[in-house]
């Protein structure tokens, strides 16, 4: 039998029996088949005779299979991944084992918490509230941000505030636990989550600042003050995050224009030097002709500033965005509902 062109969906399973046994090798196909009865060692060393040119393609994912069938095995002795490591080692050498298990992690993280994905916002958030706030946090680090703020706004203030410092303190989580945590709730969910890597880098202040920058006014609101009291020094780490000179492209250009009455004309020309080319056009946009034309020429003719002045003058800046849209007297639109029609 040649297996290629064949799809492996297309293969029986003495066929990618007998293709892992030829990417073991000699030595460990031998070792193998020692340990299977007569017939089967006929069917397999038939199969291997009239198997030829087996496609990279097909091989890769045979090995897929074998590797994610052995992963859910519980091994007697030495089993998991140093198994399984050890085993590619020597089939396929050192450096097309550490290739060939790269892949199969990247392909494995895309599956974790992905049964969630797709799954009703309030539903899920109605299946983890019940959860322990540390396990939620680590199911909302490993989902888009946007399901995440979603999730968190149907969850009741005080345990959105515990879930958020907990999403900001994580940095790395053991692929081991997060896959007993993907296990534990797809028993009980029967339906969607989980993603790793050696370690999986998840959470934190970063993290927490995209999700709270597009959950509604009222539930970032509620968070944040909730912070301010319960850790004062989060709170400030994450206020500094939430909104940043550039996320000017996030107002509509009423809202850039009232801003504009009050920002300090130097302050704005400060705020400019360091700024994108597309928020310089932004603020022109929404200037008269002559005041724009005067500002390009004093930003042309302005000589070296320092970097913290720059800073400085965009974070005063982002202090009056603040001050209008606690005022509501303007938009930022973070999320869907901030969405103006």
């Amino acid at each position: 039998m040649a297996a290629r062109g064949a799809s492996v969906s297309q293969l029986d399973g003495v066929t990618k029996a007998a293709i892992l046994l030829i990417s073991l090798g000699p030595e460990l196909s031998a070792s193998v088949l020692r340990r299977l009865n007569e017939s089967d060692v006929e069917r397999l060393t038939m199969t291997i005779m009239n198997t030829r040119n087996v496609a990279p393609d097909v091989r890769s994912k045979v090995l897929q299979e074998a590797y994610e069938d052995i992963r859910a095995i519980r091994l007697p002795d030495s089993g998991g991944m140093s198994y399984v490591r050890a085993l590619l080692e020597r089939a396929l050498g050192p450096q097309k084992a550490e290739e060939f298990i790269q892949r199969l992690i990247a392909g494995e993280q895309e599956k974790l918490f992905s049964f969630l994905a797709d799954a009703d916002v309030v539903q899920v958030a109605n299946f983890l509230k019940d959860e322990h706030p540390q396990v939620i946090a680590v199911v909302l680090s490993h989902l888009y941000p946007a399901q995440s703020a979603k999730i968190l706004a149907n969850f009741d203030p005080d345990l959105q505030v515990d879930v958020c410092a907990r999403i900001a303190a994580m940095d790395r989580a053991s692929p081991e636990v997060l896959r007993q945590v993907e296990q534990q709730l797809r028993k009980k969910l029967a339906t969607v989550l989980l993603r790793t890597d050696g370690t999986s880098t998840a959470g934190g202040v970063e993290f927490l600042v995209k999700v709270l920058n597009q959950v509604d006014r009222g539930t970032e609101k509620q968070i944040l003050q909730s912070l301010a009291e319960s850790d004062p020094q989060l709170y400030e780490l994450v206020q500094s995050k939430m909104f940043v000179f550039e996320d000017l492209r996030l107002l509509d250009d009423r809202s850039i224009q009232r801003v504009l009455q009050e920002v300090d004309r130097q302050d704005l020309l400060l705020a400019l030097r360091g700024a994108s080319e597309e928020i310089r056009q932004l603020v022109y946009r929404n200037l008269s002709k002559r005041a724009a034309q005067l500002l390009k020429e004093d930003l042309e003719t302005m000589g070296p500033v320092r970097l913290r002045n720059v800073e400085a003058a965009q974070h005063r800046i982002v202090s009056i965005i603040r001050r209008l849209e606690e005022a509501e007297e303007i938009v930022v639109v973070r999320g869907e509902e901030d969405i103006l029609v």
